[in-house]
């Protein structure tokens, strides 16, 4: 509140917290709003009107999974600045070719543009926990990176990481069709790994799926 906001939503599924957030709506009167519920169950583009932003602590058990809900509807958002167990900060904004880089950091960096912007210790919280935190910023993209539709790009991201250490001729053979007729199409050589593709050439992977 004190940034600025014009309204706030405080979404609380604990009831242990909803008094001492009732506290805080009462000194914030009309500007915060306590929400008593789960943000998995919750639209939060029908709570407000644009312009929004997501700030939040997530829930590491669920973090992933309420990430990629608001992908489906990140066009909605101004920004999202988020706090994440450090392994999956990284692989958030994982490049190609680099350990963490996966299925997560394709279908985040297609449609948005992530950016760690600090550690949080394990001596910041009580009690403390045995993992680093990050606080990522997420900002939605004007269009995504490159045409896809994201159901087939979540098809060849996860069949080329479900074997990410077999080339994509072996690894994309789960998908039914020809491996090698699908990376032609896309222009991809059969030998390359899941690792080693852009996040463009698996758009490129996508479209070649569709046609086919």
């Amino acid at each position: 509140m004190a940034e600025g906001a014009g309204r706030v939503f405080a979404i609380e599924r604990d009831p242990r917290c909803l008094a001492a957030l009732g506290e805080l709506a009462k000194a914030y009167m009309g500007r915060l709003e306590i929400v008593a519920g789960d943000a998995l169950k919750l639209d939060l583009v029908a709570l407000t009107a644009a312009p929004r932003k997501v700030v939040a602590n997530l829930p590491y058990n669920i973090a992933t999974v309420l990430l990629l809900g608001w992908l489906d509807q990140i066009a909605a958002f101004e920004n999202l600045t988020l706090m994440f167990q450090r392994e999956v900060a990284l692989r958030l904004t994982a490049a190609p070719r680099s350990k963490p880089y996966g299925r997560l950091s394709v279908i985040t960096q297609w449609l948005s543009e992530p950016r760690i912007l600090f550690d949080v210790p394990a001596r910041a919280f009580v009690p403390p926990p045995k993992v680093t935190s990050t606080v990522v910023l997420i900002v939605p993209r004007a269009a995504p990176l490159a045409p896809a539709a994201k159901p087939a790009l979540e098809r060849v991201t996860a069949a080329a990481f479900g074997q990410r250490r077999k080339m994509l001729r072996s690894s994309l053979a789960v998908l039914g069709i020809s491996p090698e007729d699908l990376l032609t199409r896309a222009g991809i050589p059969p030998t390359v790994r899941a690792e080693e593709l852009t996040v463009a050439e698996f758009c490129a992977l996508a479209r070649a799926l569709e046609q086919a």
